[in-house]
Formats: structure tokens, sequence, C-alpha cells
């Protein structure tokens, strides 16, 4: 519970106390007051209110859905604190400020209608102006990640896809970057584009974490460097029934997905402990929420990487060493290829690493993509088995048929 508590302390900390008690008034609504208003209370004594017109009836149950949609994105907004608040935030309140005041100037009328009016108007009109001279708590410009983390990182899989992408974007913001993949040559073009762009130091470690030793070697190798991000990112799909897949292929796709990041973790993390910051990504997918027949080994090596991503987060909090678990959907690198799957959209590498780094710090795990954070809350309420079917339903669509 102490445990519990020093965490919710530290998320209200985030924020003025003010926006604390709107964040909570925002979820109350959002959770209790109007799905209550919605499904209980009858429609012919409902009433919503907006820009001073009142609506009543069944027209008042479908405004309802409106002002549900408005405190839940306000709850959350407020929870992670999400720049698109500010100006929108301000401007519901400014709406509510004059809400009221049309209520009691008109609805009410005469000399004590418009007494109620202003008085109504005050409390929210202060609120609006609050919200909107609140620009810097939802926009201001956090620290560089070389000034939170210190001055290397290293990303395995840099090669290409969204190991690349983590590589760009720690440039831009004044790391230096140690690249690690199995081909040389595209890290090499790599550090050269980092190093004219961005004018960081670089250092390329060709790697083959399906060996064995492949990720003590890559420890070792980067031994002299005060890495402060780890970005285990290294990982590779394989699509197909179990008893039609290589028994080699399936040993290597665990040594890459789990063992590699859990051996990586293992040998940087004491100096990123003992000098009191760091951060530890970790790719994970959301593949690793639910069974996936047909992908069963990368679903279960994804799993892994899941939890053990959040069990450290949860060990290292208070540290000054932040850990985050990214769950992207299909994406689209060269993932789809490499697993074998038929092809299909996916989302740009640079979306998904930018969802990444928002979220560093502020959570456990981050989901990249609406949809794909659906396909997740589905998974919390959703029994396995129909879990287990619903996907088998879609995998079987991905999968050539020489691998069904």
């Amino acid at each position: 519970m102490a445990s519990i508590a020093g965490w919710f302390m530290d998320v209200l900390g985030r924020r003025p106390w003010w926006m604390n008690a709107l964040m909570l008034f925002c979820a109350f609504m959002a959770i209790v007051y109007v799905p209550w208003d919605f499904f209980v209370k009858p429609a012919a004594a409902d009433e919503e209110v907006w820009f001073g017109i009142i609506f009543r009836g069944r027209a008042a149950k479908v405004t309802e859905l409106a002002h549900w949609a408005v405190y839940a994105a306000g709850a959350y907004g407020f929870w992670r604190m999400r720049p698109w608040m500010w100006p929108w935030a301000a401007v519901y309140a400014a709406q509510l400020a004059f809400s009221m005041f049309v209520w009691g100037a008109w609805h009410v009328g005469g000399f004590s209608g418009l007494m109620i009016g202003l008085v109504s108007l005050a409390p929210f009109g202060a609120l609006a102006l609050a919200l909107a001279n609140a620009k810097e708590a939802f926009q201001g410009q956090r620290p560089s990640l070389r000034q939170r983390y210190g001055e290397w990182a290293l990303i395995t899989g840099a090669s290409s896809g969204i190991g690349r992408e983590f590589a760009r974007a720690l440039a831009r913001d004044g790391v230096a970057c140690a690249l690690s993949a199995r081909r040389e040559d595209r890290l090499q073009a790599l550090a050269a584009e980092l190093e004219r762009l961005h004018g960081v130091d670089t250092r390329v470690i060709p790697a083959d974490l399906a060996d064995p030793h492949g990720a003590d070697r890559l420890a070792a190798a980067v031994d002299d460097l005060e890495i402060g991000v780890l970005v285990n990112n290294a990982g590779f799909g394989y699509a197909g029934r179990l008893d039609k897949q290589d028994t080699e292929r399936l040993r290597s796709l665990v040594q890459v997905n789990c063992v590699a990041p859990l051996v990586l973790t293992s040998r940087l993390l004491p100096k990123m402990r003992a000098r009191g910051r760091g951060a530890i990504i970790i790719t994970g997918s959301i593949a690793g929420q639910q069974p996936l027949p047909r992908l069963a080994a990368y679903s279960a090596s994804k799993g892994f990487d899941r939890l053990l991503g959040e069990s450290l987060w949860g060990e290292l909090r208070g540290t000054g060493v932040d850990v985050l678990v990214l769950e992207p959907g299909p994406t689209d690198t060269e993932f789809q290829a490499t697993a074998g799957e038929v092809p299909h959209p996916g989302e740009p590498p640079g979306d998904v690493v930018r969802v990444a780094f928002e979220a560093l710090g502020q959570q456990p795990a981050v989901v990249s993509g609406w949809f794909n954070w659906l396909r997740g809350v589905a998974t919390r309420f959703l029994p396995r088995s129909i879990l287990t079917l619903i996907a088998d339903g879609v995998t079987v669509r991905l999968t050539p048929a020489e691998m069904r």
C-alpha cells in the first residue's frame, strides 16, 4: 500500500492542486455521473445545457454522449498532461461560464436572474482564465534526453524500422548512439547520417543476438561508455503453425526477443542505478497482450518482454531509472517480410517512437495507436478463449497458405 500511495502522490505532483481537482471531477463525471444520467435517469426528467440552450428528453440523452466524451477526454488529458488540453480545456470552461450566465439571465430572468448569472459566471470564468494561462503546464519543454539520462544510448536492432527511428530521435536530442544489429553496412550508413545531421558521436557494433553469447559481447563492447539509455529493440516474428516451423529459428526467436534484452538490462542496469539516472526501453508488441495462433512463439516472447519491463518499472521506481515497454501494433517496417506474414498496412515507425518518448518516465507501458489501444482494452475483459478464437480468424488471413 505504501508503494501505491507513493506512486499516487508522484502522479498528483505533476500538476497544480486545482488541476488535480479538475482531473478527479472529470473522472467522476465520466465514470459515475454521466453514465448514471444516461442509463438510469428517465428521459422525461433529463436536461442538458450547451451554450445556455437547454435540451430535454431524447435530445438531452443525445447531448449527454458529447458531455461524456468531454469529461473522459478531460480526465485522460489531465492525467497525462497532454499538450492538446491547451487551449481546448479553457474553451470548454469558457462555454460553461457562458452557459451559466445565459441560464441565469435568460431562463430565470429579471434582476435576480441576472445576478445569478453573474455570480455563476465568476468562478467558471476564473477557471477558463486559469486554464488559458496554463499553456506552459501542458506544453512546456521537458529537459532533453541527454540532460535526463546521460550522454550515450545503446540501440539494438538499429539497422532499420523502429530501431533506426529510435536512433534518429535520440541523436536529434543530442544523445550519442551506439548502434547494434547484424548488418554492418546499414549501421555505418546510419552512423554517418547521425554524425552529419546532428553532430553526435556514434559507435557501430555488429552483433548477432541469436548467438547465446551475443548479448554479453555487446555489453562488453560498450562497457567503457556511460550508457544512459538502453533501447532493447532487436526482435523478429515467425508466422505459421508451430508444427510447420523450424525448431532452430524458434530457438533464435526466444534468444533474440527474450534472453538478449534480459542479459543486456542485467549488465547495464547496475551502472545506471549507481549514477541515479537512466532509461530502459523494451520494444514489445500488442501481440504480447493476448494469445495469437500461428504467432504462438512470438506472442509468448512479447508477453515475456511486457512482464519483464513492467516488473522492472515497479522495482526501479524512485531510483532515477525509468522503464518503458513500447507495444506497437502492425508497423511499416521489415517485420512482416521477416516474419513471413502476408503484407498488410502498418503505422509509420517514426510515430511509434514519438509515442514512446512521450510516455517515457510517465508510465510503465504504452500502446501505440488508438485502434491497438482498444484491442488492448478488449484483452482485459473478454474471456481468453474468445480472444484466442478472434485472433485465430485474423492471423489465418495473415499467414501464407503453406504455413497455415
